[in-house]
């Protein structure tokens, strides 16, 4: 175990190292996964936390404590890798459990005070309509991203806008209907709409 730590410790950029590591440690049966995320949590290193948030994303669909951990102490890491982690990891949660009846939890998400958490769930299933459920429904998506064209956090409006724009190459039609109605004076506003109108 301290090898696997020293050696993702090494590497600052990417992501696949963590998630090999991570992989690694959830094939151990005789380890407490959920008790070794925890524990990596308080760690120094933003690597050893990324791989923290990793396996919490991975245990979240049978853990409803290690869903929270991510809800709660993950989003308030300060490093944008561990935040970028986090959206992988609600990514995961919904993949698993199923798109559709994540709809709850992704709300819930949403009105979620801290803009990390908010920001996961826009930034974790980009891009919203190549997922199942929202495929099929875009405008479900368009409506659930666009409630955040406001936020006070112009990290999460930057996510905003990327979405929404992601999704007008293949249903511009929609996207277009739903920021048309947008209130351009509102600075904020505008700045998500401009990112999603790609202009």
């Amino acid at each position: 175990m301290k090898q696997l730590i020293d050696n993702i410790k090494k590497i600052e950029h990417g992501f696949k190292h963590i998630i090999d590591a991570g992989d690694i440690i959830i094939s151990d049966k005789t380890e407490n996964h959920f008790d070794l995320a925890v524990t990596f949590l308080t760690d120094d290193s933003y690597q050893v936390r990324m791989l923290a948030t990793y396996l919490l994303g991975q245990l979240s669909p049978n853990n409803p404590e290690a869903l929270e951990l991510l809800e709660t102490k993950v989003a308030e890491d300060e490093n944008w890798r561990v935040q970028e982690m986090l959206a992988k990891a609600f990514d995961y949660y919904c993949k698993t459990i199923g798109y559709e009846k994540s709809i709850t939890t992704i709300k819930k998400w949403l009105s979620d005070k801290k803009a990390n958490v908010r920001r996961a769930v826009i930034e974790g299933l980009r891009i919203w309509t190549g997922r199942p459920y929202f495929k099929e429904n875009p405008e479900i998506a368009i409506q659930l991203i666009s409630e955040q064209k406001s936020d006070d956090s112009e990290y999460l409006r930057k996510s905003v806008g990327n979405a929404l724009r992601d999704i007008s190459k293949k249903h511009p039609d929609e996207v277009l209907k739903e920021i048309s109605t947008w209130d351009l004076s509102n600075k904020k506003i505008k700045f998500t709409y401009k990112l999603a109108n790609g202009k």
